[in-house]
């Protein structure tokens, strides 16, 4: 039982270096600035009073959980600049690394607010954006590779602190369970369970971003295979990816299957912010390796590399 015990603490809380995170963080940052770019020719159609839909709802879900917004309190225009404003600072200073955890939480109240106030125009990936900007709060996102850093150690801006990694695991947690649930409508399904899913899926003309070539889906054999293999692909990356050894060809599986998905359908930001969850499964020594062969490669000034022990 100690053992076991003390195999959970070193889950959860044993140091590790920062690395990892901090490009989580500025994946994530730049994302989220894209999606903020994304909604600019839309944005009063979309959030105004005199747009598409002149309220936040309050009905049907949103009546039953008592979901809330700042666009929800405050429906004017200027608000809805102001927050746009907010959220396009706020994902900047994320990217950089300033004030990092507070721009995170501005982050994620802007990611919801516009959400929820027009949540007919989003789908799962804006939502996890939302739940991604949540866990850079939480964690210990600007100790490394952040204008934070350079502003408490300047001489020290290459190195990657040690901080526990409990924010780092519940995301990862977040990965396997997000994959389980995907597969689980599916099992429930018809189209899924008789291999026509992908069939149907690729010939909807308003999700359509490039074809897919017909010898991909005409027969039953070929719809057979992407359709029953892309269930695969979601199991294995939900319970496979805990496995050291197969963790890298689950990944880079994972990888094509979101890739194929951007190819061929319009999801927006979907894919996207599920590959930037893929991140938090990289080794953090790997990280450093990457990130000082990057230092040396822009000519930054080269220093021996020591992971500071320091809170």
């Amino acid at each position: 039982m100690t053992r076991l015990l003390d195999a959970w603490e070193r889950f959860w809380f044993a140091p590790e270096p920062t690395s990892t995170l901090a490009v989580f963080r500025v994946a994530v940052g730049l994302l989220t600035f894209g999606w903020a770019i994304s909604l600019a020719p839309d944005l009063f159609d979309f959030f105004s009073q005199d747009g598409i839909v002149p309220e936040q709802p309050s009905y049907g879900v949103a009546a039953a959980n008592g979901l809330w917004g700042i666009l929800g309190f405050y429906p004017s225009d200027a608000a809805v600049v102001a927050l746009y404003a907010a959220l396009l600072v706020a994902s900047v200073c994320v990217t950089a690394g300033l004030a990092t955890r507070l721009a995170a939480a501005i982050l994620f109240v802007a990611l919801l607010s516009f959400e929820r106030r027009d949540p007919f125009v989003f789908n799962g990936g804006d939502q996890l954006l939302r739940i991604l900007a949540f866990y850079l709060a939480l964690a210990p996102s600007g100790a490394a590779l952040s204008l934070d850093r350079l502003r408490r150690s300047r001489g020290q801006f290459w190195e990657f602190p040690l901080r526990a990694p409990w924010v780092v695991r519940l995301m990862q947690v977040q990965f396997s369970l997000i994959y389980l649930f995907a597969v689980w409508p599916k099992l429930r399904g018809t189209t899924w369970n008789d291999g026509s899913a992908l069939y149907y899926t690729v010939r909807i003309e308003d999700l359509e971003r490039f074809p897919v070539p017909d010898t991909l889906t005409s027969t039953a054999f070929a719809s057979n295979l992407l359709t029953y293999g892309t269930i695969v692909t979601e199991l294995s990356l939900a319970l496979l990816v805990w496995s050291r050894r197969l963790r890298p060809w689950v990944l880079a599986v994972g990888v094509l299957l979101h890739l194929s998905i951007d190819y061929s359908l319009r999801v927006g930001f979907f894919s996207y912010a599920t590959l930037a969850l893929y991140l938090v499964w990289i080794p953090p020594e790997r990280t450093v390796a990457a990130l000082l062969a990057l230092r040396d490669r822009i000519g930054w000034r080269r220093r021996d590399l020591e992971i500071s022990e320091s809170p």
